[in-house]
């Protein structure tokens, strides 16, 4: 689905997620983690009580809005056993500015206390039907998903604020053995910048 949103006089085409189907386990991967300089995969990354699994990129501003709060809600959540994981997938001969050298770069500056992955080969958001940035997937402790979709429902300009409330109430649900809501909003954000 797409939608326009206003960015500082500009106006971008919106993409949803694909809302892969709850209870799939997730797609195995090793990719490489452009901050340790090595590849990585999910089963050494995983969390003891669940995994978070989020496709984002350096220049979407619907990343950039959100990046901070990812990164402080990341902090608060590994110390309870839940992992994060961030991978992008964005052609970067055409988009340049989310090649992997940048993206080290990007994740010392925004303080991300964890891996920033590249999928180069863009196998691995087709394995998770990602379709935008960010999209976002919960797995409990067996990898099985649990919750996909929004980090909150604040975008670029619509003045609400960013709290990760709607990614946070499943990881809190997750935790405390409680049914996470199947009522889930997909994200929103640029398209994933698909290779031709």
């Amino acid at each position: 689905m797409h939608r326009t949103y206003p960015q500082n006089n500009k106006v971008m085409a919106n993409t949803s997620s694909n809302m892969l189907p709850l209870g799939t386990i997730a797609p195995n991967f090793k990719l490489f983690d452009t901050t340790a300089e090595k590849r990585k995969s999910l089963q050494e990354l995983k969390g003891t009580e669940g995994t978070v699994i989020m496709f984002i990129c350096n220049h979407c501003p619907f990343v950039k809005h959100l990046n901070a709060e990812i990164a402080k809600t990341a902090i608060e959540y590994q110390h309870k056993g839940i992992s994060f994981i961030a991978i992008s997938s964005n052609d970067v001969d055409n988009y340049p500015q989310d090649a992997p050298h940048l993206m080290k770069l990007i994740s010392v500056e925004q303080k991300y206390s964890f891996p920033y992955l590249y999928d180069e080969s863009q196998e691995v958001a087709k394995a998770y039907e990602a379709a935008c940035t960010p999209d976002f997937y919960l797995f409990d402790a067996n990898l099985i998903l649990v919750y996909r979709g929004q980090f909150d429902s604040s975008r670029p300009g619509n003045g609400i604020p960013v709290t990760g409330g709607d990614l946070k109430a499943a990881m809190d649900s997750l935790l405390e053995g409680k049914e996470i809501n199947a009522i889930q909003k997909p994200s929103m954000g640029c398209n994933i910048k698909w290779k031709k």
